[in-house]
C-alpha cells in the first residue's frame, strides 16, 4: 500500500493539468478516513435545503445533499485537521486552498441508476485553474462500478448541465442557455477517452470540476457512500451562467461580477 508521502508528486501534478483528474491511493490513513466518515454521517444525521433523492426506475436510493448552510459545524474540525488541503496545494503547485463545500451520496438497496455524464462546472458560479473535487468512498469499489472521467475533458467545451431527467441524462438543466447539450457519452463509450479506477477505502480521487464525469450504477446487494469536498485556489474567479449557478449564498451573486476574485466570508481558509 502506498503512503501519501511516496507518491511522485511532480507526476500526479502534471497529470492533473493533463488529465484534469487523478487517483491518490491511500492518501488517508484509518484515523483521517474515520473522521472523514464522521462528517458524512453528520450530514445524514443533518439535512440541508439541498437535499434530494434522484428519480429511480427502481425501489433503490439514490440520495444526496450538498452546501448544507450548517456544514463547518460538522465539518471544519476533520477539514482543520485533514491532509486532504495540503494534498490539494500539492497538485496545484500552490499554496492557498479554501473550503468550497461537501456534497455526500448514498446508493444502496437494489439497481441505483448511473450518475448521468455532467461537468459539475455547469452549476457553479467559478472559473480557474486551482479547483479541485475531492470524491471519497467509505466502501470498497470495483473500476466498473466507480466514477469514471473523460480525461482532458476541463480544457475542453462547458456543456449544458444534466436535469438528471429520468430516461434522459442529456435533458438540459437550462433550455434556454446557449451552452450546448451534453452529449451521449454512454451511448458512444468508444469516441471518448474515459478513465476509472478501483477504489478501497484511505484512496481519493481528486479532479478539476470542469472534467466530464458520471458515475456507475450501483447493484443489489452493495452499498456506495460517498463524500465530495470541493475546494478553490488563487486565481480562482466568478464566472456566471446563464440561468444561474451556485453557489446558494444570499447576497453572492447580486454583489459579484464576472472576473471578481472569488471569495465571501463563509468559505473557510484552510491554508
Amino acid at each position: 500500500m502506498t503512503a501519501a508521502a511516496d507518491l511522485d508528486w511532480p507526476a500526479l501534478r502534471e497529470a492533473f493539468a493533463r488529465d484534469g483528474v487523478v487517483k491518490l491511493p491511500a492518501a488517508l490513513d484509518p484515523a483521517q478516513l474515520a473522521q472523514a466518515q464522521a462528517a458524512y454521517d453528520w450530514s445524514l444525521a443533518h439535512p440541508g435545503p439541498g437535499a434530494s433523492k434522484v428519480r429511480q426506475a427502481t425501489e433503490a436510493t439514490f440520495y444526496n445533499d450538498l452546501f448544507n448552510p450548517d456544514a463547518l459545524t460538522g465539518y471544519r474540525a476533520m477539514l482543520e485537521a485533514s491532509p486532504i488541503p495540503a494534498h490539494v496545494a500539492k497538485l496545484w503547485d500552490a499554496p492557498d486552498v479554501w473550503f468550497f463545500y461537501e456534497q455526500v451520496f448514498l446508493k444502496e438497496g437494489g439497481e441505483a441508476r448511473r450518475t448521468p455524464w455532467h461537468q459539475d462546472s455547469s452549476y457553479l458560479a467559478i472559473a480557474g485553474d486551482r479547483l479541485a473535487v475531492v470524491w471519497i468512498s467509505f466502501d470498497a469499489v470495483a473500476q466498473a462500478d466507480s466514477l469514471e472521467f473523460v480525461r482532458g475533458s476541463h480544457r475542453g467545451a462547458l456543456y449544458n448541465g444534466s436535469s438528471f431527467k429520468l430516461g434522459d441524462d442529456t435533458a438540459p438543466l437550462h433550455p434556454g442557455s446557449s451552452l450546448p447539450r451534453l452529449p451521449d457519452i454512454e451511448a458512444q463509450r468508444a469516441a471518448w477517452d474515459i478513465v476509472a479506477w478501483a477504489v478501497r477505502p484511505g484512496d481519493l480521487i481528486v479532479f478539476h470540476p470542469a472534467v466530464l464525469h458520471g458515475g456507475a450504477a450501483t447493484h443489489a446487494g452493495t452499498r456506495r457512500r460517498t463524500l465530495t469536498l470541493r475546494f478553490f485556489g488563487e486565481g480562482a474567479v466568478y464566472d456566471p451562467r446563464e440561468g444561474g449557478a451556485g453557489p446558494p449564498i444570499r447576497g453572492f451573486h447580486q454583489r459579484m461580477r464576472a472576473g471578481d476574485p472569488f471569495r465571501d466570508p463563509s468559505f473557510l481558509k484552510l491554508r
